[in-house]
């Protein structure tokens, strides 16, 4: 298999980046999360992104960031929450080890906050969390491999649980 070892897609507060690092560092592999990426290459922020050039502009960004991670990053790769509504994204996800990390709307509100920083949720965040979950929920589910929930656990726990999940060994 190439491209990254372990690859995690769910909303936006799941714990990506935090399992992420807990993920590479049991497994003794880098990490990379392609918002991170989308930063450091555009200079600002998503929020400012989104604000100054719009969702469509942000989108193609994305795209460009998670194929290139894809090809480059042989790690633990955490990708955006919205990166699965591109369908080439998917495609590329197609025979990789995907995680969808999952949590319900109230895991979601004491994580997150569902506060303004969230270009998406910006107005009537709870409902506006819902309906994002109710489009995102099945394309996370499509492109996983193992669907973890992390409500109630902590990190460390929802990292074992990934890496059994796979049937990976620790390094």
């Amino acid at each position: 298999m190439s491209g990254p070892l372990v690859v995690l897609v769910g909303p936006m507060g799941v714990g990506k980046s935090t399992v992420g690092q807990l993920l590479a560092e049991r497994l003794g592999v880098g990490y990379r999360d392609t918002d991170d990426d989308i930063v450091a290459e555009a200079g600002r922020s998503i929020a400012e992104i989104f604000v100054d050039e719009g969702e469509e502009t942000f989108r193609a960004i994305e795209k460009r960031a998670v194929r290139r991670a894809l090809a480059e990053h042989g790690g633990v790769l955490a990708l955006g929450g919205g990166s699965v509504l591109d369908p080439d994204t998917r495609a590329l996800l197609a025979g990789q080890r995907v995680v969808y990390l999952a949590m319900d709307v109230e895991e979601a509100v004491k994580r997150t906050g569902l506060n303004a920083a969230r270009p998406l949720l910006a107005v009537n965040p709870r409902k506006q969390w819902r309906e994002l979950m109710e489009a995102r929920r099945p394309l996370y589910e499509g492109v996983a491999t193992a669907v973890v929930t992390t409500d109630g656990r902590t990190p460390e726990e929802v990292s074992q649980v990934a890496l059994d999940a796979l049937e990976l060994k620790e390094a």
